[in-house]
């Protein structure tokens, strides 16, 4: 029998935080709750989650502060849960890492199609803390991947080697990334975006995709053959003067 998958609840509010639990078990994941931040650092480490679905609003340490020293040591995926609907929150949250925003109150169908679709989308092997730097752990690609001068954008075990270093990414900046550079000198607009890469699961404005972007153009530089263009008043396009190399092997 496979293992379950674990999520890790983190809400200050306890009814809620067990109806989220009650949904998932049924669900067959195995969850555990938690109601600070602080607390929540410490069975991070401890409980090893799968998933973090993660309220902004907690005492002492906020959602926030969770959600950026996870992502000092992790790629495991966050869903941020919050009353706050202000785009601003959206786009705070997004750039610190969260993989999805969710708007209390919420379906519960919808939050459990949520987690199942962030889950697909990632490889759990990949959710240790690592060292970005090693050039060690960087293997030969296979599975389905882009590949030019320089950089390797695996989607199959979700690894992005640039320079020959690994490059942490949360999923849905990978898969973007992915997507671009599978697709070179296509320009796509911020609306195409939005709906191959996040869905029908995401209900959001287009500045989702501009801060994931931003996110890309800090881990990854401009090359001499290629690089992610702005296509003023349109959308992006991976801008490269070379053919890449493109495997489908994981593709099914």
């Amino acid at each position: 029998m496979a293992e379950k998958q674990k999520i890790l609840i983190i809400d200050d509010d306890e009814n809620i935080a067990e109806l989220i639990s009650l949904y998932l078990n049924k669900e067959c994941f195995d969850t555990r709750i938690v109601y600070d931040g602080e607390e929540a650092m410490v069975q991070f480490r401890e409980y090893q989650p799968d998933m973090l679905l993660l309220d902004l609003m907690l005492p002492g340490m906020d959602g926030y502060e969770v959600c950026r020293e996870v992502r000092r040591v992790s790629r495991v995926p966050i869903i941020m849960l919050s009353a706050k609907g202000e785009v601003f929150d959206k786009v705070l949250g997004l750039e610190l890492g969260a993989d999805d925003y969710m708007m209390k109150p919420f379906d519960s169908k919808e939050l459990v199609a949520r987690v199942k679709a962030v889950l697909r989308r990632f490889n759990p092997e990949q959710a240790g803390g690592g060292n970005p730097g090693r050039t060690e752990n960087v293997q030969e690609p296979n599975g389905e991947y882009v590949s030019y001068p320089d950089l390797i954008v695996n989607l199959s075990n979700y690894a992005v080697t640039y320079l020959e270093q690994n490059v942490e990414m949360p999923p849905k900046e990978l898969e973007l990334f992915y997507f671009l550079a599978a697709h070179p000198n296509q320009v796509f607009t911020r609306e195409q975006l939005l709906d191959h890469i996040w869905g029908y699961e995401y209900i959001g404005d287009s500045r989702t995709v501009d801060v994931h972007i931003k996110r890309l153009r800090e881990k990854i530089k401009d090359h001499e053959l290629w690089k992610l263009a702005t296509v003023w008043g349109i959308g992006y396009k991976f801008e490269t003067k070379v053919k890449p190399l493109v495997s489908r092997a994981g593709r099914k």
